[in-house]
């Protein structure tokens, strides 16, 4: 059975995403923002996309799951647009992974 994706962010970023089949719930404060990445992380969810903004407020549970295999933890910018730290992370860890960066 192939792993579940789940999206967590504001209404207006991340409701399009239902379209696609991902399982989407509503944040706008950290609190409720972690309680979701935890429970789909215990449901087997493989990917989550997280909104930027929410990422800034849980830098400890982005850097807890970065250490696991499962669940990808994936940053996207919301509506309002990129803070850049989604890219950064993408080669941040191409440099990890590689030694340079080649991006």
């Amino acid at each position: 059975m192939p792993n579940k994706i789940g999206v967590v962010g504001d209404k207006e970023s991340v409701l399009a995403f239902k379209m696609l089949g991902f399982s989407v719930s509503f944040a706008s404060e950290a609190k409720e923002a972690r309680r979701l990445i935890d429970s789909m992380a215990s449901e087997d969810y493989g990917v989550i996309y997280l909104t930027e903004q929410l990422a800034e407020m849980i830098p400890e549970t982005i850097r807890r799951y970065d250490a696991k295999m499962k669940p990808a933890i994936i940053l996207i910018p919301n509506h309002a647009g990129s803070r850049g730290i989604g890219k950064k992370r993408v080669q941040d860890n191409v440099e990890k992974a590689v030694g340079q960066n080649i991006l």
